[in-house]
């Protein structure tokens, strides 16, 4: 096992203009707390641990229902939108390009196949304050820190390993890892 305490980014703050979106003024959402992703890479061609075939990322309130999303290569995400009004999902991510274009609540959409690993950042095209990330990992042992920062990756089988941090934008640790069979490692990621 590996668990540590990850520094997480400051929370995210919702700044809606009130005379651009007055007509959903006290429908927005607060944006969700400090948000992070923690993940060990490494040699994982032996382990049975498959990626899950789809995750739902809903829009509610306002917001994207997660402020970051870790998924394994290969995973399907559908966005269903669960507010009376239209919604937009894209971004120009270099790792996955798309657009849903405009839909209503109960309207069905695309899933989308996240196959390479990196970093897609996402946005809505009618509201600007809307924003999340999906953070595609080439490997099973992956997790979202707590608010605190702290995590925990149960499974993750002996040997060195890279545990990689996304701390919010552009900001990426890492540290070697060498973990004995049996052992627990307590790690600490610090952001820059």
């Amino acid at each position: 096992m590996v668990k540590g305490k990850a520094t997480l980014p400051a929370a995210k703050k919702s700044s809606v203009s009130s005379q651009r979106y007055s007509n959903i003024a006290g429908k927005v959402a607060t944006p969700k707390g400090r948000v992070g992703v923690v993940w060990v890479e490494g040699d994982f061609s032996g382990v049975t641990n498959k990626a899950r075939a789809e995750i739902v990322m809903g829009q509610q309130g306002f917001q994207f229902e997660v402020s970051a999303l870790p998924i394994q290569v290969g995973t399907k995400v559908t966005f269903p939108n669960r507010d009376d009004a239209y919604h937009n999902v894209f971004s120009y991510s270099k790792t996955k390009r798309f657009d849903l274009g405009r839909y209503l609540k109960d309207e069905a959409t695309p899933a989308v196949i996240f196959d390479k690993p990196g970093i897609v950042r996402l946005y809505c095209e009618i509201h600007e304050h809307m924003s999340a990330t999906i953070v595609v990992v080439d490997s099973p042992y992956f997790t979202t820190p707590d608010t605190e920062g702290k995590f925990s990756l149960s499974g993750v089988p002996a040997g060195k390993h890279t545990l990689k941090a996304w701390l919010g934008k552009k900001a990426i640790v890492e540290k070697i890892v060498d973990l004995k069979d049996g052992e627990t490692l307590s790690v600490d990621l610090f952001g820059k």
